[in-house]
């Protein structure tokens, strides 16, 4: 069977791609559909009716709904069958991620059990350790947790003080530390630990069971949201560790970390996009129901606008969350051809995605962020107060901007690895901006008149991608291995690219729409491309011209600004009637259906 061509991570920004190559959430079978729809009748009985008690930490509740998940098969949904899951792809665990998603501190328990808690040993565990511990977890039998962070090793991991010394009859390591900020921590079974075996300069893994003596867990951590969710500080006080319980060789720790970050960074895009489904269906309930001024609150253009927004950011993080994920299967069954074992295929499929995985996470953080702001907002003083579940989805949600890597520390990885991948990858980023600046046409007056309606589109998105290119190759350039100290350009950077990637995205699940069902059925999500895309240029623009201004003076500013500008250049869009008709079709659904 030979291999797929399929677009490799951060070669967006210089490959075209055909929209009848990307996947949709349109185009869910009924497997996929079946899965969600256990997922989200689970929530249903078993989370919504009891928010209150999992938010008090009622003791043994929360492993408990864990356990009941596995009952159901939903903590095994990507996990091969010979360990008793479901052996599905990487588009449907997304999927569950996302109707999971809506379940407040609970998605984030189940999030951090299916995936940093067992995804380490799937994937890096030899055969007696996946025998030993995936069964169970799959079964929901035993939980499981991650410990990387340490008091003073947040964003920088690899500088853990943690410390394992073989023992002298050989049998264990013995380990010494501690550990905070540990998801299910307060109950788990096993825990994935990260420690430096002697005085190694990099860390090794370790599985630990909550059982072995030595380990000693703190008192749960009160918190601001996720208040269901447990949360405590591990110690380790000469705790023994079975020699044969090593995660993968001496040294691999670091890159174990890495590689399952970016896993949780991408799922993390779907798992926003349940919450903000939700959050929106409460929205616009409300906003149909609350009257002032003798009208119900939806027929006011301030809160169309709210609700158009809403839905814009949502269904934009959507379509490029599923774009990616399509891609990483698709990489995943590359990698099976050419004869790499499951595990190895998976977690090479998905680390060949890290640009994608910081920027969506960055992005969709963000989306749920504003979505859940205004809901408040549309509640107004119900919105404040704790009678509804808008103040929990709003607590809630502060905690993705700073979980899997702040959304700091990710835009500054989106530009670093986007520069190292085109260097790798062989693409002269510096000689192409150079082309840009000396060579292209000073005709700086764009005609589109003659374009159908979506090869404009694709021009302006063109457009935006040179933008990008000519600020990483001038910047690459300028300030060589300086550049990293240069946080506030790349930051501008890194916010272009995410505009691009997701503009580029809703632009080719449009298109793969009309192709499905014609141009009469997809008006609306037109008028989501039109107002998106034409916001997308402004946030370019600013971000262009406020990088440019940090570094450059005189013609080359004068140069670099004209492009720029050139570069973002629309024809003009009506954003308030595209707003009012999106606004529209949610409030005649009453729910979020796009």
């Amino acid at each position: 069977m030979g291999n797929k061509k399929v677009l490799k991570g951060g070669e967006f920004l210089i490959k075209e791609t055909d929209a009848r190559d990307i996947f949709i959430p349109e185009e869910f079978d009924e497997e996929q559909q079946m899965i969600a729809q256990t997922c989200k009748d689970f929530l249903e009985a078993e989370i919504f009716p009891i928010l209150e008690r999992i938010d008090q930490q009622e003791d043994g509740l929360m492993r408990n709904l864990i356990a009941k998940a596995g009952e159901l098969g939903l903590l095994g949904i990507s996990v091969p069958e010979e360990y008793d899951g479901f052996d599905q792809s990487f588009v449907t665990s997304m999927l569950a991620s996302e109707s999971m998603g809506s379940g407040y501190s609970y998605s984030v328990a189940y999030s951090a059990h299916t995936g940093i808690g067992t995804l380490p040993i799937l994937y890096y565990g030899n055969e007696e350790q996946k025998n030993k511990y995936i069964h169970k977890l799959v079964s929901g039998e035993l939980v499981a947790a991650y410990c990387l962070t340490e008091p003073n090793a947040g964003s920088d991991a690899n500088s853990g003080k943690t410390k394992a010394v073989l023992s002298e009859d050989g049998k264990h390591y013995i380990l010494n530390g501690q550990k905070m900020w540990i998801t299910n921590g307060g109950f788990a079974d096993v825990q994935t630990v990260f420690a430096k075996i002697d005085n190694d300069r990099v860390l090794s893994a370790f599985i630990v069971e909550r059982k072995f003596p030595g380990v000693t867990i703190n008192p749960e951590e009160k918190k601001m949201g996720i208040k269901g969710s447990s949360t405590v500080q591990v110690f380790y006080n000469d705790c023994k560790v079975p020699v044969e319980n090593l995660l993968g060789k001496r040294g691999e720790g670091f890159r174990i970390a890495l590689n399952i970050l970016h896993m949780g960074r991408i799922k993390l895009g779907g798992t926003v996009l349940g919450a903000a489904k939700r959050a929106i269906t409460q929205s616009v309930n409300y906003a149909n129901e609350r009257k002032q001024f003798g009208s119900q609150i939806s027929n006011f253009g301030a809160i169309k606008y709210k609700l158009a927004e809403q839905v814009i950011r949502t269904f934009v993080t959507e379509s490029s969350v599923y774009r990616v994920s399509k891609n990483i299967d698709e990489t995943i069954q590359n990698n099976l051809n050419e004869g790499k074992k499951k595990g190895k295929a998976t977690i090479e499929g998905i680390a060949q995605y890290a640009i994608e995985a910081a920027f969506l996470k960055v992005f969709g953080s963000e989306a749920l962020n504003f979505v859940v702001d205004e809901a408040v907002q549309i509640f107004g003083g119900m919105g404040f107060s704790a009678e509804t579940d808008i103040d929990r989805a709003y607590r809630d949600s502060r905690i993705n901007r700073i979980f899997e890597g702040t959304n700091e520390i990710n835009r500054l990885l989106v530009v670093d690895t986007t520069i190292k991948k085109a260097l790798k990858e062989g693409f002269d980023v510096i000689r192409y901006a150079n082309y840009i600046i000396n060579e292209l046409s000073e005709n700086l007056e764009q005609d589109y008149s003659g374009l159908s309606y979506y090869d404009e589109k694709k021009l302006y998105i063109k457009n935006f991608k040179k933008a990008v290119l000519l600020l990483l190759g001038v910047v690459s350039e300028k300030f060589k291995r300086q550049l990293v100290t240069e946080q506030e350009i790349l930051f501008n950077i890194s916010d272009i690219i995410m505009q691009v990637y997701s503009a580029e995205s809703t632009l080719l699940r449009v298109e793969k729409l009309e192709q499905m069902k014609g141009e009469e059925a997809i008006m609306i999500y037109k008028d989501i491309l039109d107002v998106f895309v034409y916001d997308a240029a402004g946030i370019i623009y600013k971000s262009g011209i406020d990088a440019v201004n940090s570094f450059a003076e005189g013609e080359e500013q004068k140069i670099m600004l004209r492009r720029i500008d050139y570069f973002t250049k629309q024809a003009p869009v009506n954003v308030k009637n595209a707003r009012r008709r999106i606004a529209d079709k949610l409030i005649e659904d009453n729910r979020y259906n796009f």
